[in-house]
């Protein structure tokens, strides 16, 4: 039986919680999760690719079946290169659904054998983003329970003291 391979896509910028949550939920489920960074160079992010895989592996150090990565163009097509079986997908509210339906139809219409998984994640995340984490702590409230210590850290040096 050959190694059940899932993608985790996103912009990750930052990785907080409900990410690392959602990477816990799939390492469960697949024998290797490539938390992988989509390079949209029509999004201006806070963070470089460098400093989010930074985030990312120190997120799920604890998990010896996750790795981290980024690519550019198609997903799908990452995703065959990397031999996948499935790309993950974080639902946290009904909201998501529409958006994220959508691009697992045409995700499958681009290669069947590449199955949409939708994970949702604890309830105490259904609110968190990525945005709202930059604006809490932009606005110098605090993100200490939204983001890993590192995250908390480089907010702060990106924002000035002024989060916490």
């Amino acid at each position: 039986m050959s190694e059940r391979i899932a993608i985790y896509p996103g912009t990750f910028d930052p990785f907080t919680s409900g990410h690392l949550d959602i990477t816990e939920r799939a390492a469960k489920v697949f024998d290797k999760i490539l938390v992988t960074i989509a390079r949209n160079t029509k999004k201006e992010p806070l963070f470089s690719v460098e400093e989010r895989i930074m985030f990312i592996e120190d997120a799920t150090q604890h998990l010896s079946n996750v790795s981290s990565d980024s690519f550019e163009g198609l997903l799908v097509s990452y995703a065959q290169k990397k031999k996948a079986v499935a790309i993950i997908r974080g639902l946290r509210a009904v909201s998501d659904f529409e958006f994220e339906f959508q691009m697992a139809l045409m995700n499958r219409r681009l290669n069947n054998e590449i199955t949409t998984v939708f994970l949702m994640p604890h309830e105490k995340y259904t609110y968190l983003n990525s945005s709202i984490v930059r604006e809490v702590a932009e606005f110098g409230g605090n993100v200490e329970k939204l983001v890993s210590p590192l995250v908390a850290e480089k907010l702060r040096e990106k924002f000035g003291n002024r989060s916490g």
